[in-house]
Order: C-alpha cells, then structure tokens, then sequence
C-alpha cells in the first residue's frame, strides 16, 4: 500500500484548460495558475462511505455542470471570475493511500497552494479528506474557526473501528483544539450529542432549532473567530434541494438561507478557504452537482466582494 513516504508529490499539478477547467473559462489570464487568486483542487478520495457510494464521482460532476453557470451573478451584478480569475487542478491521485496518509496527502497539497498565496476551495468526495485541509489552514491562520455546514455531527470518536472515517472527521479536527460552529445537524448518536453538551468549543445549530429561532444566524456568526474554514457536506441541504447525497436526511438547510447565511459569514469574517464534500452523482438527477457549481461561484463572489 502507497504511503505519503513513498508517493512522489508533483510540486504543481496539471491545470485543466477551457475544456475541463470551472466555467469552461477559455481566457488563460483568467485560468492559468500564475495569474489566479482562486485555485479549485479535486480530491476524489472515497474509502469509508457508509450508505450509498459514488461521492469520487462528484469533483468531476460538479466541474462539468459548472460550464452552464452564467459568468454574470444576478445576486452580486458582476462576474466574480473576472476579479481574480479560477485556475481548476487536475485529481490529485490518492493511489492506494487511505486513511492518515490519504489525509496527510491532502494537507500537503492544499499547503502547498496556500503557500502560493493562493484561496484554496476543495472539491472532495467523503469528508474524512476535510481534515487534510484543516490542518494545512490552521498551519497558515491563527485564531481559526472551522465552519460546517452538514446534517451530521461526524463527531464520532472512531466509526467501524476506524479514527478517520468520515464520520469521525469532526472528531479528529476538535482534535486540533479547533473553535467548531456547526449548521444544520439533524443526524448523531448519543455518544456526539453528549461530547457537543460538554464542549464549550463546540456551537451547534441544529436544524430544528433554527426553524424557531429568526436570530440564529447572527448567533452563529458571533460563534466565529476572526479566519473562518467553511466545510459543506452536501447533506447539509435539504434533499429536496440536493438529493444525491449518500444519506439524505430531512429538515435540511434550503437554498436561500443557506446563501443569506454565508453573505453575513463573508461580509462579518474572513474565510480564508472552503471545500465541498459528499455529493454522489446519479444520472436522473443534474441538479445536485449544477446547484453545488452555483454555490461554489456564489461564495467565490462573496470573498472577491471584500478585496
């Protein structure tokens, strides 16, 4: 079995041309890494999913419905690419590497971007991954709050035996001594439920509490630090907003309020960066991965509107 040790890590990967890149931006000022602030990376890692699988699947999806995104954004009256461009890497290739070295992996690559100067947004399968990302951020920023928005806590101290399974990817970033403010949760089992009472670290938002509650969303932004790490677990939408997931919960954030709620994040905080997870495409829905393309272009306006 690869590890970290034995892999070869390229220094830079392949950048996707118009053909494959986010948006199918054909302008090379606006999609060559050397002259882009926004990098988008791929991280088809997939070895634990639980329920339904496929979420490797869902970087590759998600860039190819991107390409029926309108450049101009309604919502911002601009078109966000043009202030900073969006350079798309190609997979990075996990090998047979799985668990603490896939993850490392990840914190190596996303490091190496950050050290470019680059806002990292990461498009990955299983959420496990997520920590790799983590990891490389509260390298590079002090005072960092991890966001996630998700219908599960994935605060499981171990899952089938294993630390690093997607459900236990929260878990190891409490580890980290991390400030974690979570949105949308309606799935746990009692051993999470009783870790999130006793945690002062831990800010909770569950979703049938927010539905009785017109003020959680300035509550949870004041759970924030100053830098602010965003992970969306695609379940953390409603399935009637985005049903290819591999555990569909009901009560779910809708699509609204979840893009009011992370304009007041943006404005109030500075996200330093933010990934995608957990979206399994399915060939009867084209919704899930062109929504998810949307939001990604969404919160990338959102962060040029500070700078």
């Amino acid at each position: 079995m690869a590890t970290i040790e034995s892999k070869k890590i390229k220094p830079l990967l392949p950048v996707y041309g118009p053909e494959k890149n986010f948006l199918g931006i054909d302008d090379p000022e606006f999609h060559s890494y050397e002259t882009c602030r926004f990098v988008i990376q791929q991280m088809p890692y997939e070895h634990t999913s639980s329920y339904l699988e496929g979420s490797a699947e869902g970087p590759k999806a998600i860039l190819e419905a991107s390409h029926y995104v309108e450049f101009y954004d309604e919502m911002l009256e601009s078109e966000p690419f043009l202030k900073g461009g969006i350079c798309t890497l190609s997979p990075v290739d996990f090998d047979e590497m799985v668990d603490k070295d896939a993850i490392d992996l990840a914190e190596k690559h996303t490091g190496k971007l950050i050290n470019d100067e680059k806002f990292v947004i990461s498009l990955g399968a299983e959420h496990s991954i997520t920590l790799g990302f983590v990891k490389a951020h509260q390298e590079r920023y002090e005072n960092l709050t991890v966001l996630q928005l998700d219908a599960h806590s994935d605060l499981r101290q171990s899952y089938h035996g294993n630390p690093y399974s997607h459900a236990s990817v929260m878990a190891r970033i409490n580890d980290l001594g991390l400030t974690i403010c979570q949105v949308g949760i309606r799935a746990q089992c009692r051993e999470e439920a009783e870790l999130i009472r006793s945690a002062p670290n831990i800010h909770t938002f569950y979703a049938h509490e927010i539905r009785k509650n017109p003020d959680w969303m300035a509550e949870a932004v004041s759970c924030l630090s100053e830098n602010v790490y965003l992970t969306i677990d695609a379940d953390g939408f409603d399935p009637s907003v985005i049903p290819s997931v591999g555990t569909a919960e009901p009560g779910g954030l809708y699509w609204e309020e979840t893009i009011d709620f992370l304009k007041k994040v943006f404005h109030k905080k500075n996200v330093v960066g933010f990934d995608i997870v957990e979206m399994a495409p399915r060939k009867d829905d084209t919704r899930s991965p062109y929504l998810l393309a949307k939001l990604i272009y969404r919160l990338i306006g959102f962060a040029t509107e500070k700078h």
